[in-house]
């Protein structure tokens, strides 16, 4: 489950050591965390982070597949934490330290920057692969984040991209050895603590006002 330690000014969000679903009750504690960032005062920037082969495997197919009855309300809680993220009113960036998938790579591009090992570990949208369509707001969220080209590959083709492709890509913005990626990551956060608060968050609201307002649309479409 996700937790949260302090490095002076900048909160690293830990959400786990295992494949890192997006059960309900995850995603759960990752808003009571964000909450406690969101309430500090002063300087803060958040490095989201993980351990072992994961950094996220995505939604939790399991939990879905024994309550089908929930999946609207399981959905729209995926896509406000994706908006919450990205309109976050202080510097976010993600460690990506091992595999990172499916939703898992759509919650790395919610965040402002993104660090990946270079040398094992992938980050792929594998829905053309798994047969499961975006939703038009995770469409509008990747779509957002990088590059006609490249979101037209990632999401059409399956690609696994490794660090130094992802980087290429411009998925990601450092590859690093891997155990420089959490360090990394908290370097670029901390140059930008002062950068945080009502202007930033409504900079962020502004420049994304079409994938949020898409995100928290409840007329979601899982049909193929």
């Amino acid at each position: 489950m996700p937790t949260l330690d302090r490095l002076d000014d900048v909160f690293v969000l830990d959400i786990g050591d295992d494949e890192n679903r997006f059960h309900p009750d995850w995603i759960t504690e990752a808003n009571v965390r964000l909450d406690e960032v969101d309430a500090a005062s002063g300087a803060k920037a958040l490095v989201t982070a993980a351990s072992g082969k994961f950094f996220s495997n995505g939604l939790d197919l399991e939990w879905l597949m024994e309550n089908p009855e929930g999946y609207l309300d399981y959905a729209l809680s995926v896509h406000r934490l994706f908006a919450r993220v990205l309109t976050a009113p202080y510097c976010t960036v993600a460690a990506l330290q091992g595999h990172t998938f499916a939703a898992g790579a759509m919650l790395s591009l919610a965040h402002d920057f993104r660090v990946m090992r270079a040398d094992r570990g992938f980050w792929c949208l594998p829905e053309a692969d798994i047969n499961i369509p975006f939703t038009q707001g995770m469409s509008a969220l990747i779509q957002a984040r990088l590059t006609p080209q490249t979101a037209h590959e990632a999401m059409v083709t399956a690609r696994r991209y490794g660090g130094e492709d992802a980087a290429a890509a411009g998925i990601v913005d450092r590859a690093v050895d891997e155990d420089e990626v959490r360090s990394t990551a908290v370097k670029i956060a901390a140059g930008q603590v002062e950068r945080q608060g009502d202007t930033v968050g409504t900079i962020k609201a502004r420049m994304y006002d079409s994938v949020v307002k898409t995100l928290h649309d409840k007329d979601i479409d899982f049909n193929i």
